[in-house]
């Protein structure tokens, strides 16, 4: 749900939270839980934490139809977890012996997944059950089933039924799902039961596309600069007693790659594949990345033997959710193939879409692509708003982030578009699963490239925009924002101890010491200082291909993954999980970003495609101060250790 922000649109549409928050020590054990009551007297194990909080009796608006299908897995537990626990760290670790001593699928597969054993038992239990059994991916990570609403409440002991949540009405069971007791220690957990992580999708705002593909069409109105200070408004009145650059019309590849130091090396991504991750295809998703490489960056165009499409089928679900944005996710797409050629012009990219926005297509696709090394680099450019979310969520991502780590495949995800989340969450908060200690958080920056490409200044995103209107500008109000947060999730993960700073380890904690803390890293993620994208949309006039900018740390997660895929190419080795590395390197390899006061104009198109709705002129504030998460000296839970610093970067050990 985080990380894609369109430049000139509005406030944020509020994702849909679900009210259930996980405890640490239980979101994170694996297997089930043998329990005092009905369910252990019956012969049964409890899946802790699988029924959502909002499934009450009040909330109930009718019972799930028996005789509708539906599609779910049975994720397993690893066969050896302290094993797989220290042999992540051990290939991730610059001390240790071990390190980027990469496992092969197989030797992942062979060493900790579920046994024959294990993989029969369960098998045997579902299909005896009266379900039908799917294909087992690589890694033996879950067990696939299809039957009915009546045999799925069987099976786990519960009633399934429909409630409204939010506006929603969600498919949810009535209480704890329970399995077999001769089970418990194989069920990791169990993922499309009930549809409480149905709504993951990018965070569009108003005048965003709609449901009919392709995207409601959207442009910039000028004036805009085409490098940061080229135009400075000198018509409207000053604000906070400067004239104001206009924002640039959006970087393009050059000034991008001249910012980041990519333009001073001949290393340009080949030998990498980078995957991205997203719901869904745009039927025009490698037609509009050519013509936009063809448009603004000629000399590297993106060949149709650099790009692949895998797109996963649609689950059986006869009781869907209500309809994901599937144009929405278009733009999101399209963001994130152009913004990793841009960055990578010579790297492969293979693009992989889950059928649809629920978790249990996004985590498959993830799935697929670590069980058989299909990447080495992965950018995911969505999220969760917060970490109220199952706990069996927490724990299958966990174990395919872990996956990827063992394997030297580094997984990047955008840290979310809403700052500390406190306005939409009541309370600051994280975004998962950029929060998973096996991943790498990536948060966005202002980012100011100057006339020579050359970075004038960077600092941390968060917007506060104020609204000329007769001759006044409005009070500064926050509209979107890097996002960042410690977590009550995750524990204080091994490479960030003696970095981040004590007081933000502690924040959150809930009786725990120090938790894990984002972003990581960051890069350009403001869309007032956004990236020029191409896309076909739909316009009063027609259907066709324009361009306009765009941000959001949807933005600064694929250009993160562009420079680790130049860095593949220079070193001659994939970096794998970096966090270590990054955490231990520190200057002059990563350089720290720090506050600046400053502020850029913004005309808009009202109507978001031309002038006859008239213009909306707006100061747009970088590093906005009025939140609990701040850009400071060192780390800090906006930006993170900071943005990668050229050439000594690109060369990390």
């Amino acid at each position: 749900m985080d990380a894609l922000v369109f430049a000139g649109r509005g406030s944020s549409v509020c994702a849909m939270r679900r009210a259930l928050t996980v405890v640490a020590s239980l979101a994170l054990a694996g297997g089930v839980l043998a329990v005092p009551g009905t369910a252990a007297a019956q012969g049964r194990a409890v899946i802790p934490l699988s029924h959502p909080l909002w499934a009450t009796p009040q909330a109930k608006v009718a019972d799930s139809a028996p005789a509708a299908k539906l599609s779910f897995r049975v994720y397993l537990t690893m066969r050896d977890q302290a094993g797989a626990d220290a042999t992540a760290r051990a290939v991730s670790d610059p001390s240790s012996p071990s390190f980027r001593r990469y496992l092969t699928p197989d030797q992942v597969r062979d060493r900790f997944a579920a046994s024959d054993a294990t993989l029969g038992a369960v098998r045997n239990w579902l299909s005896g059950s009266g379900f039908s059994i799917g294909d087992v991916p690589a890694n033996r990570a879950y067990v696939e089933a299809t039957g009915t609403t009546g045999q799925v409440e069987q099976a786990f002991g519960v009633d399934l039924a429909r409630y409204r949540v939010d506006g929603q009405v969600l498919r949810a069971a009535d209480r704890e799902l329970s399995v077999p007791a001769a089970l418990s220690d194989d069920v990791l957990g169990v993922i499309g039961v009930d549809q409480a992580t149905a709504l993951m999708k990018p965070d569009i705002t108003d005048g965003s596309p709609s449901d009919v593909p392709p995207s409601d069409g959207f442009r910039n109105a000028p004036p805009c600069s085409a490098y940061y200070g080229e135009k400075t408004d000198t018509t409207d009145p000053a604000y906070r007693g400067q004239q104001r650059p206009y924002a640039p019309c959006g970087y393009t590849p050059a000034q991008l790659r001249s910012a980041y130091g990519l333009d001073k090396v001949r290393a340009d991504g080949s030998g990498t594949t980078v995957a991205i991750v997203d719901a869904f295809a745009s039927p025009t998703l490698y037609a509009d990345a050519a013509e936009y490489a063809r448009r603004n960056d000629p000399a590297h165009p993106l060949r149709q033997a650099q790009f692949a499409e895998k797109v996963f089928p649609a689950n059986v679900d006869q009781e869907p959710p209500e309809a994901c944005d599937a144009a929405g996710w278009y733009g999101e797409q399209t963001l994130d193939v152009e913004a990793v050629h841009a960055m990578a012009p010579g790297a492969k990219i293979l693009y992989v879409g889950g059928s649809d926005c629920q978790d249990a297509s996004l985590d498959e696709a993830l799935n697929w692509i670590v069980a058989g090394h299909q990447a080495d680099v992965i950018s995911n450019s969505y999220g969760d708003a917060g970490e109220d979310i199952p706990a069996a969520e927490v724990r299958v991502w966990t174990q395919i982030a872990q996956q990827a780590a063992m394997e030297g495949i580094g997984v990047y995800f955008s840290s979310g578009d809403n700052g500390d989340e406190a306005a939409r969450l009541g309370n600051p908060s994280a975004d998962f699963p950029a929060s998973d200690s096996w991943v790498t958080a990536v948060g966005g920056t202002s980012l100011a490239v100057g006339k020579d490409g050359r970075t004038l200044f960077e600092t941390g995103w968060e917007t506060g925009k104020s609204t000329l209107a007769g001759g006044v500008y409005g009070p500064a109000a926050y509209t979107s924002g890097s996002g960042g947060g410690t977590s009550v999730l995750f524990d204080e993960p091994f490479y960030q101890r003696g970095v981040v700073p004590d007081a933000l380890a502690a924040q959150n904690q809930r009786g725990k010491a120090r938790g894990r803390v984002v972003p990581d890293i960051s890069a350009v993620g403001d869309p007032n200082t956004g990236f020029l994208v191409g896309q076909t949309q739909t316009f009063p006039d027609g259907v066709y291909y324009d361009q306009y900018r765009i941000g959001g740390t949807s933005l600064s997660s694929p250009v993160l993954a562009g420079i680790m895929a130049v860095s593949d190419s220079l070193t001659g080795f994939h970096h794998g999980f970096v966090n270590p590395v990054i955490y231990r390197a520190g200057a002059p390899a990563v350089r720290d970003v720090q506050h600046v006061d400053g502020a850029v104009m913004r005309v808009d198109y009202a109507n978001s495609v031309d002038a006859t709705g008239g213009l909306i002129t707006s100061a747009r504030e970088l590093d906005w101060p009025g939140l609990t998460i701040h850009t400071t000296p060192g780390y800090d839970n906006v930006t993170g250790l900071g943005v990668p610093n050229g050439l000594a970067f690109l060369l990390l050990p």
